[in-house]
């Protein structure tokens, strides 16, 4: 099953419009990767927003499968970092294959799993009830425990939006209590208001370092019709490990024509290697220009949970490069 996913809310970064009222709850927008875990007969899947099975790398939370129910939940593998959700320890972990390697990893830096959401129980799907009656079972049948809890509910959006920016957490998401689950639909029940701006693009090209046979930049657009939008060049953030292990990836996508459908740049393109858009990164920023042009980009990872197509039933205003924000667990 692919999670509903959140449309981003009116405002800025800076001067988010987050609603109040009753008719809205409020979450924190952890910087973590989307889950949906499902415990069946005493087994437990975790698959990604592109309904990649990623189990084997997450066994600290193979518990989960002795709650005594059959459910479905939604929520988030979170690493915590001296109290605080940090994404780049996510990486490595939701790209493992081997059990030995991960539970090598969980026991360095273990995830905490965050559920937001119920929707199946014990053969009953929940997804056509209220968001305000899912939550309610949710709290009622999971108990807190040290690799899992029910994320936090608040009443206040404004006041949470103004709290999270000041300990520096991704965000908040705001929900309407009358919502139901909308499997893979991007819905405007859901409002997602992130501090800092992050994409998930795709690699078209990429350009080695000045005087280096090495990856020194990345040409990064969004999917639409026939290809890609430039958002960018890219070459922050790819020193050490992270920009040798996206070389080895990019080594192993096929090469071919210019991947974006309008005008790179010449100071962009000079010395550029094309290949077939099928990498999807994390992209740090301060927002875009005017032209849709990232503003000091960074590399934050690769994701292997998502794909261009899932990119692509994006909102209309990520696609024709207006949009400003977007994060990696949407």
């Amino acid at each position: 099953m692919r999670p509903m996913l959140a449309t981003p809310g009116p405002g800025t970064a800076d001067r988010a419009e987050v609603p109040g009222g009753e008719g809205w709850a409020h979450e924190i927008k952890w910087d973590g990767i989307r889950l949906i875990a499902r415990v069946q007969d005493g087994e437990l899947r975790l698959t990604t927003r592109s309904e990649r099975d990623v189990t084997i790398a997450f066994p600290e939370l193979a518990g989960l499968a002795g709650l005594g129910h059959d459910l479905v939940l939604d929520g988030e593998a979170v690493a915590f970092v001296d109290g605080a959700p940090s994404f780049s320890q996510l990486v490595e972990r939701v790209h493992t294959t081997s059990a030995a390697k991960a539970r090598l990893l969980a026991g360095r830096r273990p995830t905490t799993y965050l559920a937001f959401d119920l929707v199946g129980l014990d053969g009953l799907d929940l997804t056509p009830l209220p968001w305000s009656a899912r939550r309610s079972a949710l709290e009622d049948i999971l108990p807190d425990r040290s690799r899992w809890q029910v994320s936090p509910q608040y009443a206040d959006g404004p006041g949470l939006w103004r709290a999270t920016a000041e300990q520096g957490l991704e965000g908040v998401v705001s929900k309407r209590v009358t919502s139901t689950y909308q499997p893979g639909v991007r819905s405007t029940d859901w409002l997602k208001f992130p501090h800092r701006g992050t994409d998930s693009l795709v690699v078209g090209g990429w350009r080695p370092e000045t005087g280096r046979n090495r990856l020194g930049s990345l040409l990064v657009g969004h999917p639409v019709p026939g290809g890609l939008t430039f958002r960018g060049r890219v070459g922050s953030g790819l020193a050490g490990r992270a920009g040798a292990r996206l070389a080895e990836l990019i080594a192993t996508v096929p090469t071919g024509p210019c991947p974006f459908v309008d005008e790179v740049p010449g100071p962009d393109r000079a010395g550029a290697t094309w290949v077939r858009p099928q990498l999807v990164v994390e992209i740090a920023s301060l927002g875009t220009t005017t032209g849709g042009r990232l503003r000091q980009p960074a590399y934050k990872g690769w994701r292997s949970d998502l794909t261009p197509a899932d990119l692509a039933g994006a909102s209309a205003a990520d696609a024709d490069g207006t949009a400003t924000e977007r994060e990696q667990e949407d």
